[in-house]
Order: C-alpha cells, then structure tokens, then sequence
C-alpha cells in the first residue's frame, strides 16, 4: 500500500477512486504522566512524554486508514491528511482520511 500526501503517485497511474478511506484513536494522557509533564512545563524543554503519545496516536490513525483501504481494494491513498482534536480534558483524537484508489 502506498500512502502519500500528493495527489498523485510517483510512477502510477490511477485507474479507479474507491472514496474516502479513514482510520482515527482517541488517546488520553494519564495522571503519572500528566505529573512529570508539569514539572517539565515549569523548566521548559520539550514534553516528551506527550510527543511520544500523538506519535504513537498518528502511526496508529495512519493504520487503520490503510487498513480501511485494503477493505476497499485499494493500491494506495492520496491526498492524505492528519487532523487532531481535544474530546475531552486529557484525551485527544487523531484522525488520518485520505482517497483510496486502484493503480492500473
């Protein structure tokens, strides 16, 4: 599976648009974390912590959106896009959309 951001793929020609493949987690900090990350806030320095946990977050947005498009048939996704949102106090979403498409 190819997943890239432009809307088109390096030495591909698409054949088909299956539609939007998606794949999304919600991930909420913990109160441990929420501690050490606080202390870090007051001395400045990257939160490592919560980098960590979105990253985590993306790879596994990115997953499910691939694996949404194989349950489509598709080659590869286009035009793919992140976002994230606040849910809640503590928990955010991640979202990974894209088009899925059949390569000839």
């Amino acid at each position: 599976m190819q997943i890239t951001t432009t809307e088109t793929v390096p030495d591909g020609e698409i054949d088909e648009i299956l539609g939007v493949a998606r794949g999304n987690t919600v991930e909420a900090r913990n109160v441990g974390r929420d501690i050490t990350q606080w202390i870090r806030n007051i001395f400045g320095g990257e939160l490592k912590a919560y980098s960590e946990l979105l990253s985590k977050a993306r790879d596994e947005a990115v997953d499910r959106m691939e694996a949404d498009a194989e349950r489509m048939g598709a080659d590869a996704v286009v035009n793919v896009r992140l976002e994230t949102s606040q849910i809640t106090d503590g928990g955010s979403e991640v979202m990974a959309y894209g088009t899925a498409v059949r390569l000839r």
